[in-house]
Parts: structure tokens; C-alpha cells; sequence
């Protein structure tokens, strides 16, 4: 059997995928879906950031567990926790990225940041910023409570799950 046509399961190019994220923000589409081989890519792009998933084709995500192919407010509207909140051991609830980019705690460089250890917060309070390709993702909490800790610092680059902070609910 020859290795043509056939798709790396480990590999991807960046080129491509940057490529293909300015074609979904110039003609405003939300959602491409891609099949290829053994691979399934969904990227997504809206209220919520920017999400990249691959997932091999024929796997759950619970089988698998790399990045989930709905976005975070499906998931938690779904009935659980979503991916963009995952209680700890201690009751903590983490926030976490819903895209891999830079963190940034602020809106701007020397503006005051978007909460602080202490802060009480809703669900649809901005914590913070994830850049990605140029994108500006604005992450809100996602649930209501006080901010406990924050887990990274301005300019961290941050991993798709990633928890950002932890809040002790309400």
C-alpha cells in the first residue's frame, strides 16, 4: 500500500491552515469542516474564539481525547461542564483557553487588566484576550464566582485547554 494520498496523522501545514483561516474571516464564514485520510478538521470562529480540532476520523472524542469538535457554550449548554470550565478537586472551576494563542490580561498595553485575584465574576465577563493569527479572542467566564487564582502572565503563550484561572463558584 503506498504512503500517497495517505495524511500524517502527527503533521499539519501552518501555512495552509493560516491560509484558510483568512479565507473564512474574508468571506465571514464561522465553521469549515475538512475530511481527509484518517484526519477530520473543524475549525470554528465567532463569540467564543477561534477553535482548531483534528480528531481521527471514526474515534469519540472521550475515546480520544484531543480537542473537542464543539465549541465550549455547546458543550456546557449540552449539560455538564464544558471544555472552558473544569472543576478542580478543591471546588475550584478553571477557565480555560478555548484556542491556542497569546494571553493577554488586558485590553491594551498599560490599561488595567480585566479581573484580578479577588474579582467577582459573571458569565459573560471578559477575563481576558487569546490572540490567534492576528485574531483577538475575547474569553468570557463562562460562570459566576470569585477569581482565586490566575494560572498565567501577559504575553504567555497558552495551549488549547490550557486553564487560565480558577474561580471559587457562588
Amino acid at each position: 500500500m503506498s504512503d500517497k494520498g495517505q495524511s500524517n496523522e502527527d503533521s499539519f501545514d501552518l501555512d495552509q491552515l493560516k491560509q484558510l483561516i483568512r479565507l473564512m474571516e474574508k468571506h465571514d464564514l464561522t465553521e469549515v469542516k475538512l475530511k481527509g485520510g484518517d484526519q477530520k478538521w473543524v475549525l470554528r470562529r465567532g463569540q467564543h474564539g477561534a477553535a482548531v480540532g483534528h480528531m481521527p476520523v471514526g474515534m469519540s472524542p472521550a475515546a480520544s481525547a484531543p480537542i473537542p469538535t464543539s465549541p465550549p457554550a455547546v458543550q456546557a449548554a449540552a449539560g455538564g461542564v464544558g471544555a472552558s470550565e473544569a472543576v478542580a478537586d478543591d471546588g475550584l472551576i478553571e477557565i480555560t483557553s478555548p484556542t491556542v494563542g497569546t494571553y493577554y490580561g488586558a485590553p491594551q498595553p498599560g490599561d488595567p487588566p480585566f479581573v484580578k485575584v479577588g474579582d467577582r465574576v459573571s458569565p459573560e465577563k471578559v477575563v481576558c484576550i487569546v490572540e490567534a493569527m492576528k485574531v483577538f479572542n475575547q474569553i468570557p467566564a463562562e460562570v459566576s464566582g470569585t477569581v482565586r487564582q490566575i494560572l498565567v502572565e501577559e504575553g504567555d503563550a497558552v495551549e488549547f485547554g490550557q486553564a487560565l484561572f480558577r474561580v471559587k463558584p457562588d
